[in-house]
């Protein structure tokens, strides 16, 4: 559809739902398209593709809430449709608390243009397609005698969506997306079969890293876990390489969140403006960066996308205040999730950090785990190398750390000056010291 039709088709349907009785209406039109090739060994295992048109609507009704989606966007079908759903909302509880946004919230978006389309995603072909993800296992051929497998893709989309709120908001997203990625298995030691990979993602096509260079990093990180095993359980310093730091932070978003604390499932509840974490850590939310993948001009409620600062020097700032949550602690809304997260960056790169560290273990994968947001304990499976005298000694897997990120952030030491560009979550490599492994 064009732009004036899905307009056209929204305030047709904001009308017909008020003239049902709606009292405010919150809805999306999206039109998305995506394509991915897989293939394993030099052939093709999966060709997918996938287009959708679909509609949901957020219905407000003397007191009462629902949120009803279709696919059919017949002006027919979305009649009994919408009667339908005006009528299961009448049977609801009423929620004081379910209202749209002060249309306030919605002023101040970003003023500059965030690129997040590529208009030339149209444009790849399907041998186009085809030809990279086969490229990308192509180079590994013959590598390493040692390899059983190799798994190679490339995927593409592209989503369209038209926002209409009845209090005022009109807003509309159009994005593209590349991924490709490349995985190996090899043959270990006895019985075991080491897997490695590494991806990469893009906004647009030129900006994806090149099919070598990821596939050339998928066979060496294989490679690393060649002989891996535990070493003895130990209290040292954790090295945490910059591409997978975020595993590990991420794990504090939900504790952030409004709706966390409001059903007290937050161990940083209470802690606005108080020290959480080591003086050197500080994180903003920045949704305002061009071609970044997790830019944004506005929120899923229609909050204005400005900068917000989490951590400052270890000092909480800020929540992820949502309107429904926020509405029922009376906390003034911020923005429901998160955008872009930027870890600021130190003075050195991981290499030099690495070579300057006496014993400790930098972590490369994560093997699963679980962390409470509750409590803060977590517990989670690593592999990576042994360090010693600024050298890698010992591959090593499947040993644990386990602790509490109140302490853990508290020893924080260092952190590096290379952020992991090809993620929302910015992460530069980072130094905790005192972390307990369980190993042998």
């Amino acid at each position: 559809m064009e732009k004036n039709v899905y307009l056209d088709l929204g305030y047709w349907v904001q009308k017909k739902a008020k003239q049902l009785g709606v009292t405010e209406s919150a809805l999306g039109i999206n039109h998305s398209r995506s394509v991915s090739v897989d293939f394993r060994d030099g052939e093709v295992e999966k060709l997918k593709e996938s287009t959708q048109q679909s509609m949901s609507i957020q219905i407000f009704a003397n007191g009462r809430y629902s949120s009803h989606s279709t696919n059919d966007l017949r002006k027919e079908s979305l009649e009994k449709f919408l009667t339908n759903a005006v009528d299961l909302t009448s049977f609801l509880e009423k929620d004081e608390f379910r209202k749209l946004p002060d249309p306030e919230l919605y002023e101040g978006q970003p003023q500059i243009d965030l690129d997040l389309n590529d208009s030339k995603q149209g444009d790849v072909t399907a041998d186009e397609r085809l030809n990279r993800a086969k490229e990308l296992g192509a180079g590994l051929e013959g590598k390493d005698e040692r390899i059983i497998s190799i798994s190679s893709g490339f995927h593409d989309s592209h989503s369209e969506t038209y926002h209409l709120k009845s209090n005022g908001f009109e807003g509309h997203k159009e994005s593209t997306s590349f991924t490709h990625g490349a995985s190996v298995s090899m043959q270990g030691a006895g019985d075991k079969k080491p897997e490695g990979w590494r991806y990469y993602r893009a906004r647009h096509l030129e900006d994806l890293v090149g099919a070598g260079q990821t596939a050339s990093e998928a066979l060496a990180r294989t490679q690393d876990r060649i002989g891996a095993e535990k070493v003895s359980t130990e209290t040292m310093p954790l090295l945490l390489e910059n591409s997978n730091a975020a595993g590990l932070f991420w794990r504090i978003m939900y504790p952030l969140s409004a709706g966390a604390i409001q059903q007290k499932n937050s161990f940083l509840e209470g802690k606005q403006d108080t020290q959480i974490a080591s003086s050197i850590l500080s994180i903003v939310d920045d949704p305002a960066i061009v071609r970044g993948l997790g830019s944004r001009y506005y929120d899923g409620d229609g909050i204005a996308a400005k900068e917000m600062p989490l951590i400052t020097n270890g000092v909480l700032n800020n929540y992820f205040i949502d309107v429904y949550y926020g509405n029922k602690l009376g906390w003034k809304p911020t923005s429901g999730g998160s955008s872009n997260l930027i870890v600021k960056p130190g003075n050195r790169s991981g290499s030099e950090i690495e070579a300057d560290l006496d014993r400790g273990i930098l972590v490369t994968d994560w093997l699963g785990g679980n962390a409470n947001s509750t409590t803060g304990d977590f517990s989670l499976g690593v592999a990576g190398w042994l360090i010693e005298n600024g050298k890698r000694v010992k591959s090593i897997t499947e040993m644990n750390i386990s602790g509490n990120y109140n302490e853990l952030l508290m020893n924080l030491t260092e952190v590096g000056n290379d952020p992991w560009i090809h993620s929302s979550f910015r992460t530069p490599t980072m130094l905790f010291d005192k972390v307990s492994f369980s190993g042998s």
